[in-house]
């Protein structure tokens, strides 16, 4: 079944504006980024055991070990992205794509997604497959080499100890990096610019980010 699909026959309209009210009544207020989690229904990326509480801010159990992160998470990164339409982005943790579609539905012209598991990657590419400049590839992120440079913007769905020089050199000059920053036993969000400047904000609950490229799964 296709995103469209999905999308089509997701959710009623009543429910999708409580999922949003309940981000709203957590602190949420960047319109732009409500707007798109409202639109992609979250159930259409979640396991088929697990759909039922999709709606609830809650981080979910997806195949290969890694999990779905919790809506209110997702909401902190993206606001943080301050994600400009036509930018290019590149996404650390494909995951089950869910937030690459966030990203698609923010306006971003291209997203190259990275994912260190097989079976996640093509899972994801074949739910996001009717969406124009989506490309998500198999990779280990952490490694030197990257496909390619000159993003704006590169989210990181994860938690590290700290950000590899790589992922800087990566970014436009005026780029951001969003990620989760191992920041004194705790996981904090924090924003990086090219130059390597810092910001932490608050903490957020993130996987920690696992080096290697998964050969078997």
């Amino acid at each position: 079944m296709s995103l469209a699909q999905d999308e089509a026959i997701s959710g009623s309209a009543v429910g999708n504006a409580a999922f949003v009210l309940a981000l709203r009544e957590k602190g949420h207020r960047d319109t732009a980024v409500l707007s798109a989690m409202e639109r992609v229904p979250r159930e259409a990326f979640a396991p088929p055991a697990h759909r039922e509480q999709a709606r609830r801010d809650i981080a979910l159990p997806l195949p290969c070990g890694a999990t779905m992160t919790a809506p209110s998470s997702v909401a902190t990164m993206l606001s943080r992205l301050r994600l400009g339409q036509g930018q290019r982005v590149m996404e650390i943790g494909t995951g089950s794509g869910y937030v690459t579609a966030l990203l698609d539905r923010l306006g971003a012209g291209a997203v190259l997604s990275l994912e260190r598991y097989r079976t996640l990657a093509e899972d994801a590419a074949a739910r996001l497959g009717n969406l124009p400049g989506i490309h998500v590839v198999q990779a280990d992120a952490l490694a030197p080499a990257l496909p390619d440079g000159g993003f704006d913007r590169i989210l990181v769905n994860g938690c590290v100890k700290a950000v590899p020089p790589h992922w800087l050199a990566a970014l436009e000059p005026d780029g951001r990096l969003v990620t989760g920053l191992a920041v004194a036993g705790l996981c904090r969000i924090a924003v990086f610019t090219a130059d390597g400047a810092c910001e932490t904000g608050p903490p957020i609950r993130l996987a920690a980010l696992v080096p290697g490229l998964a050969r078997v799964l």
